[in-house]
C-alpha cells in the first residue's frame, strides 16, 4: 500500500518558505499560547505516558463526550484520545476498509478519506455537493450512492470545505440509508461548535451504534499544535481495533498535548474560549460577506458554520495560477487554491484566527490582485 499525496498538502509543500504578509484562509481560531495554560500545569508532571489509560486520560474522555452533547449516550471507553482528528479518521478507515471494500465520501470534502481509501484498494463513490443548491449534501443522491457493497460513509460536519451543515433530521436520514446494509458512518466534526446558522447538530456517534465522531482542539479552540483530538464509537470492537493500529503506529499520546488539552476542555474555560471564537469569527465572517459583496465577478455561498469556505473566481481565472501570483511580490499574501477540494475555478476564503490575522490588508491584496488579473490577463 502507498499513500500518494494529495493537492492540498502538496500546495502546502510547495509554499512553505514563502513568507507571506498575509494569509486570507485562515482555517482555525487564534491559538492560545502556553503562557495561558502554565499555572495549571504540574512543574513535576512526568513526561513519560499518562500511566493511567491507554485510551487517553479519563478526565479530558470526559470533556470529549460533554463538549459533543453525549453524556449519558456515551461512557468514557467510548472515547479514544488520538493525535488529532487525522489520526482518528485514519485509524478507523484503516481498520473498516479492505481491498474491494466500497467507500461513499461527499466532494468537495476533506480529502483524507479518498487518498486512503484508494491506498488500500478500496472503491471510492463520490456525492457532489453543488454550489447552486448552497453546496447541500443531496441525501438522494446518497441513497443511490450507497449498495450492499458498501462499508463506510464519510463526511465532515460542518462540512471541511463549504461551511454547509447538516441538522439532526438529515443525520437521522444518513443513518436510515446506512444501517440497512451495515454500513459505518464517520463524521468528521473538527468545526463543531462554531455554527452561524442554526445549533450545533448531534454527533454520530449517540445516534448509531455504527456512528464514529471524530474532533480535535485544533480547529475551534486554535490548539492545533498540540495534535490532540479523539474518535467517539459505541462500538467496542472497533474502539479496541483503533487501540491495536495506534500501538503500531504512534504507539501512545502525546503527553502534554493531553494535560494541556484536559486543561482548555475544562467547563470554565472551553466555555469562554469557545464564545471568544465565535465572536471573533463572526465578525470575521461579517468583514468577508461585505468584502465578497464588493468584488467584480467574485462570488461565495456564506458558510453556515466552520471558519471556511469556497469563494467563486471570476471567469477565466485558474485557482492555482491565482494563488500563486497572489503569493508573489507585490501582493505577498496567501490562499489556497480550489484544487485542492477538486474546484479549480474558487479559493478558498477563511475566517479564522481572530484579530491577530489582519484579515483586511490580506483581502485588500487579493481585490488587488484581481484588479491587476482582470486588466493585464
Amino acid at each position: 500500500m502507498k499513500v500518494k499525496i494529495h493537492r492540498l498538502f502538496e500546495y502546502l509543500l510547495e509554499t512553505t518558505e514563502a513568507a507571506p504578509e498575509a494569509i486570507v484562509g485562515f482555517s482555525l481560531s487564534g491559538s492560545p499560547v502556553l503562557g495561558d495554560y502554565l499555572a495549571d500545569l504540574d512543574p513535576n508532571q512526568s513526561l513519560d505516558w499518562n500511566n493511567r489509560d491507554f485510551r487517553g486520560l479519563p478526565e479530558l474522555r470526559q470533556h470529549v463526550l460533554t463538549q459533543a452533547g453525549l453524556d449519558g449516550i456515551c461512557v468514557p471507553k467510548d472515547v479514544l484520545i488520538t493525535a488529532g482528528a487525522a489520526e482518528a479518521n485514519y485509524l478507523s478507515l484503516m481498520q473498516l476498509l479492505q481491498p474491494g471494500d466500497e467507500i461513499v465520501i461527499e466532494t468537495p470534502g476533506w480529502p483524507q478519506a479518498e487518498v486512503l481509501a484508494r491506498a488500500i484498494g478500496a472503491k471510492v463513490i463520490k456525492v457532489t455537493r453543488c454550489e447552486k443548491d448552497g453546496w447541500k449534501l443531496p441525501l438522494d443522491q446518497m441513497a443511490d450512492a450507497v449498495t450492499d457493497n458498501t462499508r463506510l460513509i464519510f463526511i465532515s460536519n460542518p462540512n471541511n470545505p463549504t461551511g454547509d451543515l447538516l441538522g439532526k433530521a438529515e443525520l437521522e436520514t444518513l443513518v436510515r440509508i446506512a444501517d440497512p446494509v451495515g454500513a459505518w458512518v464517520l463524521v468528521d466534526e473538527v468545526y463543531a461548535g462554531l455554527e452561524w446558522d442554526g445549533p450545533r447538530a448531534p454527533s454520530i456517534a449517540g445516534m448509531y451504534a455504527r456512528g464514529i465522531t471524530t474532533g480535535s482542539v485544533s480547529k475551534a479552540l486554535g490548539l492545533q499544535g498540540l495534535r490532540t483530538g479523539w474518535l467517539i464509537c459505541p462500538d467496542p470492537e472497533l474502539v479496541m481495533d483503533a487501540v491495536i493500529l495506534r500501538e503500531n503506529s504512534s504507539e501512545i499520546m502525546n503527553i502534554m498535548g493531553e494535560v494541556i488539552a484536559e486543561v482548555a476542555m475544562r467547563p470554565d474555560r472551553y466555555t469562554p474560549a469557545m464564545q471568544k471564537a465565535r465572536d471573533e469569527g463572526a465578525a470575521n465572517l461579517a468583514e468577508m460577506n461585505r468584502w465578497v459583496a464588493a468584488q467584480e465577478g467574485l462570488s461565495w455561498v456564506s458558510p453556515r458554520a466552520g471558519l471556511i469556505g469556497l469563494g467563486r473566481l471570476p471567469d477565466g481565472i485558474d485557482s492555482d495560477a491565482f494563488a500563486k501570483r497572489l503569493l508573489a511580490d507585490p501582493y505577498r499574501t496567501f490562499l489556497l487554491p480550489g484544487s485542492a477540494y477538486g474546484q479549480a475555478n474558487h479559493i478558498r476564503l477563511g475566517v479564522g484566527g481572530g484579530a491577530g490575522v489582519n484579515l483586511s490588508k490580506g483581502l485588500d491584496q487579493v481585490s488587488l490582485a484581481l484588479r491587476d488579473w482582470q486588466r493585464r490577463g
